[in-house]
């Protein structure tokens, strides 16, 4: 099993390219179960979620090409050039035969309850294993299944299995009593080929529900209020394979913001998006940080001294709950005293305990971190619990003194492409390495 170590103290200093949105890789390949052909994906990153979806829809039939595709000249193109670029997916779901989603395959990543909807859409039928992913609260797919069913869907859920069929999904009005990034995906995805109108209310305003309708949009779905929380689809029959470019990862660009602030650094990120950033930005002005909004990114310069700054996690465009983890080993270098309210989910602060290992100065209680800045952290053996609270303690090593050693770094590893060569290009002392008997 592989470790990280970190020798801290280093000012990160350069450009950093920001990665394809794992967010929003994830359902687009999904999607793609909703047509026939092949579809070509631009700018994915290389990440262990990003391979399990694809084994996923490789049992499921469908074949794909990575890195090197040749790429064709397309009406649908983004990028009407025929050449040959090396971060291109192809993915062909003519052959597709088994709209089966094993638990296997399933248990290690919640976002495989996406190909719920495109299968049981294109297929009249679908059996999906229930979720696994990261231990950070309770997160369960009621409102996934309520929702197709208003679509006309029978669902069944029997030894761990949900197994849904319909003749044809037809339109509906869904309202979703609390807001689901998934969810809203799910139902965008099987709304699309239903037949008649579907109305989505209270749907998730993320950047990559907004990407999703995108694609779909491009696969000739007609979408409308995508970024709003009333979304409506007029289902087609038929839809047709694109080729797309994914939106950066606005969820790696916030914690290589916070890399850059919490080392003193100043750090340019290429690609980032300021419109998807925009509650990181306020928050890290208010603890000081100067951000400078570029043509083709965000320069990041840090604040001197850090600031504290409460925070409280909501959905889009709210502060997003993936980015609090970082936030916070920032805040526990702040001069004052900063409030953490988690208010998605009520599981998220397991990394606490290993800050604390560090010399962080936090208490918890009923959902709120209280945490009182300290001069200096102290590098120690830290465990990463999920993946956001790999980043937090990846952060805290960069600016601790001494090493710190990160275990568990596969948590990591689902959602950062290759973070310790980009942070050993902006300066961090920074390696992975395999631990002792693995």
């Amino acid at each position: 099993m592989d470790r990280i170590l970190i020798q801290g103290g280093r000012r990160l200093e350069g450009d950093v390219e920001v990665s394809g949105a794992k967010n929003a890789v994830l359902p687009i390949l999904a999607a793609t179960l909703l047509t026939s052909g092949m579809s070509v994906v631009q700018g994915v990153p290389r990440l262990e979620d990003v391979r399990t979806m694809l084994r996923l829809l490789e049992h499921m039939g469908v074949t794909w090409r990575w890195p090197e595709v040749p790429t064709v000249r397309r009406a649908d193109s983004d990028n009407a050039r025929a050449d040959v670029v090396n971060d291109f997916l192809a993915v062909d779901t003519t052959r597709v035969n088994t709209p089966e989603a094993p638990y296997d395959l399933v248990k290690t990543m919640r976002a495989s309850i996406l190909v719920l909807g495109p299968l049981l859409a294109r297929y009249g039928r679908a059996r999906v294993s229930l979720p696994g992913g990261c231990a950070i609260g309770a997160r369960p797919i009621n409102l996934h299944l309520k929702g197709l069913e208003a679509l006309g869907a029978k669902i069944e859920i029997e030894h761990g299995y949900v197994t849904a069929y319909c003749e044809r999904l037809m339109g509906g009005k869904v309202y979703f009593e609390t807001i689901t990034v998934t969810g809203t995906e799910n139902l965008l995805m099987a709304a699309s080929l239903a037949e008649g109108v579907t109305v989505i209310d209270n749907a998730a305003q993320e950047p990559e529900v907004v990407e999703l309708a995108r694609v779909l949009s491009r696969m000739g779905a007609k979408i409308e209020g995508a970024g709003t929380n009333t979304i409506t689809v007029e289902g087609v029959p038929l839809l047709l394979p694109v080729e797309v470019k994914v939106m950066p990862d606005r969820i790696e660009a916030g914690t290589f913001m916070v890399a850059a602030s919490i080392t003193g650094g100043d750090v340019t990120l290429r690609n980032a998006r300021a419109e998807h950033l925009e509650a990181v930005i306020a928050k890290l002005g208010e603890a000081g940080a100067q951000i400078e909004r570029q043509a083709d990114g965000l320069r990041v310069i840090a604040p001197e001294p850090i600031r504290s700054t409460d925070i409280r996690t909501s959905p889009f465009p709210g502060f997003a709950t993936d980015m609090q983890a970082q936030f916070m080993a920032l805040m526990t270098l702040a001069s004052g005293t900063s409030r953490i309210s988690e208010t998605v989910f009520e599981n998220r602060f397991m990394h606490v305990s290993e800050l604390q290992r560090m010399g962080a100065d936090i208490t918890v209680e009923a959902g709120i971190a209280v945490v009182r800045g300290v001069p200096r952290l102290s590098g120690a053996p830290v465990m990463a619990t999920d993946l956001r609270a790999s980043a937090c303690l990846v952060l805290a090593g960069l600016a601790a003194e001494g090493t710190t050693e990160i275990s568990r770094v596969y948590h990591l590893d689902r959602g950062y492409e290759r973070i310790e060569e980009k942070l050993s290009r902006l300066g961090a002392e920074i390696r992975r390495e395999k631990a002792a008997g693995s």
